[in-house]
């Protein structure tokens, strides 16, 4: 079984994880730089182009698409599906999960807990004064709608600060959303890493003394944490709605319950594996090798059930 890692580089700890869990379940791993595929369409006959060669016999594939390559690492994905390659990873779950505000309406519709968060476009300095003391007043949390890693997040500790920060965010035509700032989480947040509908690790990550933000990446440091049943049901929740089925779920503990903060679809293995020993590459990787035999089992059955009808029309002519 030839397996597909879309990636932009085999040096990434996370890539690296997948490519050794395919080739230590006795499949072929395959590195993809989704940014060089060339998608080519034709009638009844999608296919994928890459370096010259053609993608015609990929049977599944595990998208690893950085957060500035989002749209077309979604039509990369999209390609496969039209293709009826697996994925662990839809095109419209990437798309929906990486946009924040797209991905928090989703969940405050389903009365999941999270912080409360104001948008506006190129709001009025009432406006943001308005917004501010909407979710809570200051400090809130500032967020770029395509931040990762902790990158395009601030705290604002008054209505000022804010006012300055959107309006050199909106100077550069970015859009932000304003977030209420949770402050009895003391910097630090759960990491929930889900597979296929089951938790298969969790860790609180600490940030760095004076930084609010916890990514590992900023110099934040983590610890395997043992979760409650209303947190796990909350990640659980969060990552059904989304349609994901590899997910990191970041949630903050806050004195209502459990609070949403980001739901990740290309979440690094690094520090879940390094804090929990849990060989997360590996459930991924049996994840999509489930996914792929059923999926061929049941065209297998449709194609024995075609089969079967054509040659019952036949004996009846």
């Amino acid at each position: 079984m030839k397996i597909a890692i879309l990636s932009m580089s085999d040096k990434l700890y996370s890539t690296q994880r997948l490519l050794e869990a395919v080739r230590e379940r006795g499949h072929e791993p395959v590195l993809v730089d989704y940014r060089h595929c060339n998608l080519i369409i034709e009638q009844g006959k999608p296919s994928i182009r890459y370096r010259g060669q053609d993608l015609h016999d990929i049977e599944g594939i595990i998208p690893r698409i950085a957060a500035s390559y989002t749209d077309f690492g979604s039509a990369v994905i999209r390609h496969f599906e039209a293709m009826g390659v697996p994925s662990s990873l839809s095109s419209i779950a990437l798309v929906r999960s990486r946009d924040k505000l797209r991905s928090f309406q989703h969940l405050s519709k389903s009365g999941i807990g999270i912080p409360k968060t104001a948008f506006a476009k190129s709001p009025f300095d009432d406006d943001v004064t308005a917004l501010v003391n909407e979710v809570g007043g200051a400090p809130v949390i500032l967020k770029l709608l395509e931040s990762s890693l902790g990158k395009g997040v601030i705290k604002a500790d008054s209505i000022n600060a804010a006012k300055s920060t959107i309006e050199a965010f909106s100077g550069i035509k970015k859009s932000i959303i304003i977030q209420e700032f949770i402050e009895e989480a003391n910097g630090a947040d759960i990491r929930v890493f889900i597979v296929n509908g089951e938790i298969v690790g969790s860790m609180k990550r600490q940030g760095k003394e004076g930084d609010f933000r916890s990514n590992l990446h900023r110099g934040g440091t983590a610890e395997a944490t043992e979760l409650s049943k209303k947190e796990c049901s909350v990640a659980l929740e969060a990552a059904k709605l989304l349609d994901l089925n590899v997910a990191g779920v970041d949630l903050l503990r806050a004195k209502r319950g459990p609070l949403i903060l980001e739901v990740n679809s290309s979440p690094g293995l690094q520090g879940i594996e390094r804090v929990t020993k849990v060989d997360v590459a590996g459930k991924i990787i049996d994840f999509l090798i489930r996914d792929i035999e059923k999926k061929r089992a049941k065209k297998a059955r449709l194609k024995e059930k075609a089969k079967k009808k054509k040659a019952l029309k036949t004996t009846k002519n």
